[in-house]
């Protein structure tokens, strides 16, 4: 039977405020071969930001979504992808190289994928947060984001709120 433990400390730093606090999750790893399944606990005193990324970002390893490309269809990972836009009536994947059209309607994928930090850009596409490389401030409120595969992509004013508040902004109205 094959055991071994391992932790580290990860040290999370908030920057978006003027006294920056400095937070520490203590990670433990139990790798034992009898274990059949396996599980995360958290322990915590509170729930907090930090720990609200940190469940976003499990819940994405795991989730896949389908989508067609040359007749075949495909098994992707939400995490590979960038955004989903509707276009004529179709709905189409963008994963850093490649293109899939998904059965899926957007408000579908909104529903599904919003908790993962993707997000409602305009009417017609959602954004995930986690693979914007940059972004700018743009002419009416709105924002203009650089994807990870250097698409760029607009981000209504209307929709602009979910970003700012990420960053630390305040709402508006």
């Amino acid at each position: 039977m094959r055991q071994a433990k391992w932790g580290t400390i990860l040290t999370l730093r908030d920057t978006n405020t003027t006294n920056p606090e400095v937070r520490t999750v203590k990670i433990n790893i139990n790798i034992d071969n009898s274990i059949v399944e396996t599980e995360v606990t958290i322990n915590c005193a509170t729930m907090n930001e930090d720990l609200e990324k940190i469940i976003s970002a499990l819940r994405v390893i795991d989730f896949k979504l389908t989508g067609t490309r040359n007749g075949q269809t495909h098994i992707l990972d939400a995490a590979q992808v960038l955004y989903a836009d509707t276009v004529d009536k179709r709905t189409f994947l963008y994963t850093k190289a490649e293109v899939y059209e998904t059965n899926l309607r957007l408000y579908e994928l909104e529903e599904a994928l919003c908790k993962n930090d993707f997000f409602r850009a305009s009417k017609s596409s959602i954004i995930n947060f986690n693979k914007i490389k940059a972004l700018k401030a743009d002419i009416g409120g709105r924002i203009i984001v650089v994807m990870e595969n250097n698409e760029k992509l607009v981000v209504s004013k209307q929709y602009a709120t979910f970003i700012k508040e990420k960053l630390g902004g305040r709402k508006n109205g």
